[in-house]
């Protein structure tokens, strides 16, 4: 199994690069800070908060379990993200 902290870096990374494509998205269609936008950043900052604050937990029976689930999560509500965010284009 991967380490915490690569589990950490991968919520980061994959909930940033989700942000940072919203931006790059609004700016090639000239309509920054658009409420659909700002509703998929807003997602991804709580499912960010989300996911750490779990990782972060240590009162769980089955620690392995609860890592992969909560990788799992992630892939789910990223790809949620990721077709919302394809909508907005």
């Amino acid at each position: 199994m991967a380490s915490i902290r690569d589990l950490k870096k991968d919520i980061n990374n994959v909930l940033g690069d989700i942000i940072e494509a919203v931006y790059i998205v609004e700016a090639a269609n000239g309509k920054q800070d658009s409420k659909e936008g700002g509703k998929i950043i807003d997602g991804a900052i709580e499912t960010f908060d989300d996911l750490i604050a779990r990782v972060n937990q240590r009162n769980v029976d089955n620690r392995k379990a609860h890592l992969m689930k909560v990788r799992a999560d992630l892939e789910k509500k990223a790809t949620a993200l990721v077709q919302d965010l394809n909508k907005l284009g």
